[in-house]
């Protein structure tokens, strides 16, 4: 399975970066990293297992060495995943649209766009790329098979391919989130009803159907045979095999359906973040001042934050609550506020303006855990917190949508 994942963050933590978790990174394409997560190393000694009997009956005269072929193969089809996943990167770049990396993992691929699409049409078409790059490739495998032999092993390769390609490009064109072909018909509907929510709601309980089709349905055509399955042969471990990859297959559809579905919502209530509503009232300090003057100063006037400056009055670095909270009370006359406090950068200063989706993106960019907010003329308006801005968010996503 290949699909589009498309955030404004994931998780909408303020903090969340592709880690160690992500996998290894297999490099940088169109400066997008590339990320094989620990699962794709098992489908792959699956699909060389499974590949290599069938080449087993196919050419038996290769001997162990259908292994290697197999293996070869599983490389090939996630290189026809990845280029899928390009196709969505490079229409997402296009568009001017973030995207943060490519991760292969277990049942195909995803590219995390970090943005929602401003447009229905937009939206259409950085989904559709995907399907239509796969339908690409098949068309050039099987031009590929016309020059080869059909029983040798390139010939096998290539019809392996071109069928791998097509089921790509088919099971994402499901009209149903996560796939991609529920972001299509999100747009349809984001285009027919001027709403994207309502786009959303529709695709993702397709989404959800779709998944309950697949439970049951798949191993209904492979025990009738539809999918080349002998019907003959319908009970024991080939039977035991299709009702746990369709469970694996419908519960990652519903998940995915579910998870963009509640993505939605949250976009609905980022706008109730604000910097100007969450900023703490800030007191300025020198960086000498003992820490107990400048909280004395802070309570006289109620404020909850200190912002070290120069004599000039000109910030230079805030002081952190954390930090100041590890400091005990009878030592607090001995510290200067200077030694909890972090040097501030230009990606600490913040926008009193800013709000929702636009905020999270400035404080994802430079991680800490307090920002200067600033008024459009450069005067101090106080001290933004993180923890404030993930208490409003867990709040906002508690509320009943309207």
């Amino acid at each position: 399975m290949a699909d589009t994942d498309t955030t404004g963050d994931k998780e909408q933590g303020t903090r969340r970066h592709p880690g160690p978790g992500g996998g290894l990174q297999m490099g940088r394409p169109f400066g997008v990293p590339v990320y094989v997560a620990p699962s794709w190393f098992l489908v792959a000694a699956l699909i060389t297992w499974v590949f290599g009997g069938q080449l087993d009956r196919i050419l038996p005269d290769l001997g162990l060495l259908r292994y290697l072929v197999a293996l070869f193969f599983a490389i090939a089809f996630y290189g026809s995943v990845l280029i899928h996943e390009l196709a969505h990167t490079v229409a997402a770049l296009r568009f001017k649209l973030p995207v943060r990396r490519i991760q292969l993992q277990f049942f195909g691929g995803v590219s995390e766009i970090e943005k929602e699409s401003e447009s229905a049409g937009r939206e259409f078409v950085l989904a559709f790329v995907g399907p239509l790059l796969s339908l690409v490739l098949a068309g050039l495998f099987y031009a590929g098979m016309q020059a080869v032999e059909p029983d040798t092993v390139p010939g096998v390769l290539l019809a392996g391919l071109m069928i791998s390609n097509l089921l790509v490009a088919a099971f994402n064109l499901l009209p149903g989130l996560p796939l991609d072909g529920g972001r299509m018909l999100r747009a349809v509907v984001w285009a027919l009803t001027g709403k994207p929510m309502t786009g959303t709601i529709a695709a993702a309980w397709v989404g959800r159907g779709l998944a309950v089709g697949v439970l049951i349905g798949l191993p209904l055509l492979t025990h009738t045979g539809v999918l080349g399955t002998d019907a003959e042969d319908t009970v024991g471990m080939d039977t035991v095999m299709d009702a746990l990859l369709a469970a694996i297959l419908a519960g990652i559809i519903w998940t995915g359906a579910g998870n963009s579905l509640r993505m939605a919502r949250l976009r609905e209530k980022l706008p109730s973040l604000r910097a100007r509503t969450l900023t703490r009232r800030a007191a300025p300090v020198e960086a000498a001042t003992p820490l107990s003057e400048a909280l004395r100063r802070a309570n006289e006037a109620g404020a909850r934050a200190l912002v070290v400056v120069d004599p000039h009055g000109t910030p230079t670095a805030l002081v952190r609550e954390t930090a100041v909270a590890a400091v005990p009370e009878h030592r607090r006359p001995w510290v200067a506020v200077s030694t909890v406090a972090q040097d501030l950068t230009d990606g600490m200063k913040v926008s009193a303006e800013l709000t929702g989706e636009a905020l999270l993106d400035v404080l994802r960019a430079t991680p800490a855990t307090e920002y200067l907010v600033l008024e459009d003329t450069g005067e101090i308006y106080g001290v933004l917190s993180t923890t404030d801005v993930e208490k409003a968010f867990v709040q906002a996503m508690a509320r009943p949508s309207a």
